[in-house]
Formats: structure tokens, C-alpha cells, sequence
């Protein structure tokens, strides 16, 4: 014969559900906090560009006068790549709509995904492989940005060092050093 052992169950104290409750709410709340905070961030920009923030840049963003030097890859809707730089200099206002305003979003060594509807991008125009009224979607690392100015400020410097290195002599009519 199989006996049963019977505990006494004890009443449950007044106030007791209404903690354990409290303390399932706080534990899910905790929860969906941390799970916000670990997500990737989409910003809304203009014209219904998006950008995801993949890995956190640092500094001030590029402005339109500004030349950006780029890692990116572009896909088209369905997936299929239509291009790819590893090192891409380009004009902030040099782009297309879109893709200017997420350069203008982004911060220097930040990765990023962007989104660009059609109208932001090439439009009712076909370029190359993408068709018309394509959205567009780029992966990019801002790998660095100068003003025009900074530009050319260096632009001038390398032709003084080429001057010099041609035998022009120092500015000034001075020989160089050395010679």
C-alpha cells in the first residue's frame, strides 16, 4: 500500500501576489530596457533616409563642404550588390540627396546602414545596374573626412615638396638644403 504524505499548505500572506506581480513587471521592464539599449540605433533623417548606427563613430560629423573618404558596399532591394569601394573619396555634395544626408549623420571610424528611398537616390533614372525607382541600401564606414580648405592647404604643400624635390630650390630663390 502507497501512502501519501500530505503537507499543510499555509495561507498566503495579505499583500504577498500583489509583490510577486511588482517584482515580474520590474523584472520584465529591466528586461526590455537592456534589450533597447544593446539594439542598433535607426535614425529618421530627412526625406525618409534611415541610418543604423552598427558600430559608434566619434567626433563632429561631415558638412557639405566637405570631402569623405569611404568604405561602402550597395544593394539593391532584392539583395544583389551594385557596388563596392574599399577606399572611396567622395564630395559630401557630390552624392546623391540621400546618400549626402547620411553622410552628414555620420561620425568619423562609424559603421553604418542607410537606407535611401528611390526619390533621395537615382529616381525614375536607370545608372547602370540599378533600374528606376530603386531603393538603396549601403553599408559604410566613414573612414575619414577633410574640408576643402584642409585640401587644399595639402594639395599646396605637396607641390612645394615636388618644387624641392625637383631641384627648384626653397621658395624664395633660396637654394635648397643640401644643394
Amino acid at each position: 500500500m502507497t501512502e501519501i504524505t500530505r503537507v499543510p499548505l499555509q495561507p498566503i500572506k495579505k499583500g504577498s501576489l500583489t509583490k510577486l506581480w511588482i517584482g515580474v513587471a520590474i523584472v520584465l521592464l529591466a528586461a526590455a530596457g537592456i534589450a533597447y539599449a544593446v539594439a542598433p540605433h535607426v535614425q529618421q533623417l530627412a526625406n525618409g533616409v534611415t541610418l543604423q548606427v552598427i558600430e559608434e563613430g566619434t567626433g563632429v560629423s561631415p558638412s557639405d563642404t566637405d570631402m569623405a573618404l569611404v568604405s561602402y558596399r550597395g544593394t539593391l532591394p532584392d539583395g544583389t550588390v551594385f557596388d563596392e569601394n574599399e577606399r572611396a573619396p567622395l564630395a559630401v555634395n557630390g552624392v546623391v540627396p540621400g546618400f549626402s544626408t547620411a553622410l552628414k549623420a555620420m561620425q568619423k571610424g562609424g559603421k553604418y546602414r542607410v537606407h535611401i528611398p528611390a526619390d533621395q537616390g537615382y529616381g525614375a533614372q536607370d545608372r547602370g545596374p540599378i533600374p528606376a525607382n530603386s531603393d538603396l541600401t549601403f553599408e559604410v564606414t566613414l573612414l575619414d573626412f577633410m574640408s576643402q580648405a584642409q585640401i587644399q592647404q595639402m594639395m599646396q604643400q605637396q607641390q612645394m615638396m615636388q618644387q624641392l624635390q625637383q631641384g627648384g630650390g626653397a621658395p624664395g630663390g633660396q637654394p635648397a638644403p643640401g644643394q
